[in-house]
Order: structure tokens, then C-alpha cells, then sequence
């Protein structure tokens, strides 16, 4: 049986999945993919007079009953909300066979198509958002992953963490005086307290431009093994002040509304647009310390484009909201860009 490690590993257990799935008799040949900034691994499986597939290998042989991926899949799938289909899986090689939804995700398709369909498509991304709400409360229960974790005061208090550890520190060598660090971090306080205190309700986790699939004209989701629980704003905002894509603050305005029209909470909307920015600020400094760790603790440059963006959203939350005047005070004093 192929090893889970070693350089020749992963190639090992592709073709020995090949095998044992009857896809190398049919003249399977695998390509290896783009990952993500997690340990899988995916290929691609073309097969003549089949369609393809893709493979997806984990870093170890794991028990496909108890995997978060097929766990949060099966609630998904219950909505229904359009994910990839599992076709196979082999335990021991740590691999799992996927629906293949082709290489258009909304971050691409933003990148060519017209803004008229870019349009049509975020408001069908919010429309999912909806259903993850609504039909993730309706179908609550002990037997599904997200509805035991959540965004409470211990995981948003880790997120603003990695960001000083991994994006302050690590990556920008940023070194903060102690009396700075500490009124910092009385801030942060504030924010995580008052998101974790907020009615919670069903989150992908992850939802944004990276983790959209466009496949025969609608929007996949895929890597939504963490799920969890948390604020109404977290997907939203996720998907709106995405590091990966550029929204003009109409069609962000737009979108918002458009939300809100679909809960039946347009009375409230000043009160959650100021949930938004507190959410805003959170993500999007969370999404820095990710770019930090990647680039500096995983030697993963691919992230650092995406920087600038992310450090614009933060400089505009900041500045447009008073209440954060103190948090732009102490990481404008250390960062050009948040001035």
C-alpha cells in the first residue's frame, strides 16, 4: 500500500486510486490542479467518454463517516444548497472523488465577464447566503458539525491574535510597545464581545469569490468543511469585502439591500450596516494574518497581491467609522497604508 508521505507520495496515491477505481482501465490520467492554502492536494481525472473528476487528497488516510467535509455536506445537502457531488472515496489513500465543476470561479469570471452578469450572479450569492440562514435553522440538530462550534469570544479573539502574531510581527517585523499592544487589544475586545453576543445563525465560514464555482450557470459552493456558527454579517461580508475582488461601493450598497429585502429587514438597515463594518474589520484583519502566515511561515508567496486590497478595506472601515477612531490611531502609527 502507498505511504501518506515521502516526496512521491501523493503521485503514488493517485495512481493506485486509479487502479483500485477501475479509472485506470479506462484510461484515467490524472493533472494535478491549483490547491488551496490548506494541506489537500486535488487532480483532475480525464477519462475518455467519462466525465472528469477531481480528486481530492487529504495529508492522511482518514474515516470518511467522520470528515467535517461530509459531515457539513450532507446538512448542505439537506437545504438543498448547490455543492460538488462525492462519487468515491478510498480511506486508506486519504482520497476523495468529486464532482468536477470546472475552473470558473467568481473571482475569474469577475475578471472577464460584462458587470451587468456580475450583477446577476452576486445577487445570487447573497440568495444563498439567505437559504444557508434560514434552512440552517430550521434543520438544526446535534447530528451536524457546525451546530456544536462557533464564533464565539475564544475563536474571534485567536483570529485578531494571528493577525498581530502572523501579519504585525511575522510578516511586516512590526514589534508594538507594550502600552500600544495592550490598548490594541482592549479594542479588539470590544468588537469580539459584541460580535460573539449576536444571534447566530449558520455560516459557511469561508464564503467568498475563491469558494464560488460557476458551473452550468449557477454558483457552487465548495470548501465549507468549517462551517460553523456565527453572525448574519459573517458570509456577507465575506463575500463583499473580499480580498480577492474589487466591488464598487454601489453595487456593495446594492447588495446589502438586497440581503436585507430577502430577510424582511429593510426597517433595520442602518443598524446592520454598522454590524457590517464591526464584522468588516474583524474579517478583514483576520484575512491579513492569513496572508502573513502564508507568506512567512509556509513560504507561500501567492497570497502577498492580495494585500493591498485587503489593507484598503481596513483603512476605509477604519476611517469611516468613529467608533474605530482609536484602532486607526495605533495601526496607523505603524502602517503607511492604514493612514
Amino acid at each position: 500500500m502507498p505511504t501518506t508521505t515521502g516526496p512521491d507520495s501523493t503521485l503514488d496515491r493517485v495512481h493506485a486510486y486509479l487502479e483500485t477505481s477501475g479509472l485506470a482501465r479506462r484510461g484515467g490520467r490524472a493533472v494535478p490542479l491549483t490547491g488551496d492554502a490548506s494541506d489537500r492536494r486535488y487532480f483532475r481525472v480525464l477519462t475518455p467518454s467519462e466525465p472528469s473528476i477531481v480528486l481530492a487528497l487529504h495529508a492522511k488516510p482518514f474515516d470518511f463517516d467522520t470528515l467535517p467535509f461530509v459531515n457539513v455536506g450532507r446538512l448542505f445537502g439537506r437545504m438543498p444548497v448547490p455543492i460538488p457531488d462525492v462519487l468515491g472515496h478510498d480511506e486508506t489513500l486519504g482520497v476523495i472523488a468529486l464532482q468536477d465543476l470546472g475552473d470558473v470561479t467568481l473571482q475569474a469570471h469577475v475578471g472577464t465577464a460584462p458587470a451587468t452578469d456580475h450583477a446577476a450572479l452576486y445577487r445570487q450569492a447573497v440568495a444563498l447566503i439567505t437559504t444557508l440562514q434560514q434552512r440552517g435553522a430550521e434543520l438544526a440538530s446535534n447530528e451536524f458539525l457546525p451546530y456544536g462550534v462557533a464564533f464565539d469570544v475564544e475563536k474571534l479573539t485567536w483570529e485578531l491574535e494571528f493577525f498581530l502574531k502572523h501579519f504585525v510581527a511575522a510578516y511586516r517585523g512590526v514589534t508594538l510597545r507594550a502600552a500600544a499592544l495592550a490598548e490594541l487589544r482592549e479594542e479588539f475586545r470590544v468588537i469580539v464581545e459584541e460580535l460573539a453576543a449576536e444571534p447566530r445563525v449558520l455560516c459557511h465560514r469561508d464564503y467568498h469569490s475563491r469558494n464560488l464555482m460557476l458551473h452550468e450557470g449557477r454558483l457552487h459552493m465548495i470548501d465549507f468543511q468549517d462551517a460553523r456558527m456565527g453572525p448574519d454579517t459573517y458570509d456577507l461580508v465575506s463575500l463583499l469585502r473580499d480580498s480577492y475582488v474589487d466591488l464598487s461601493e454601489a453595487a456593495v450598497e446594492d447588495l446589502i439591500a438586497y440581503f436585507l429585502a430577502l430577510k424582511g429587514a429593510t426597517p433595520g438597515a442602518a443598524a446592520f450596516r454598522a454590524r457590517v463594518a464591526v464584522m468588516a474589520l474583524q474579517r478583514n484583519l483576520k484575512a491579513l494574518g492569513t496572508f502573513g502566515y502564508q507568506t512567512a511561515a509556509r513560504g507561500n508567496p501567492v497570497y502577498i497581491q492580495y494585500i493591498p486590497r485587503t489593507l484598503r478595506y481596513v483603512r476605509d472601515t477604519l476611517a469611516r467609522e468613529a467608533r474605530f477612531a482609536r484602532i486607526r490611531d495605533l495601526l496607523a502609527a505603524e502602517f503607511d497604508e492604514l493612514r
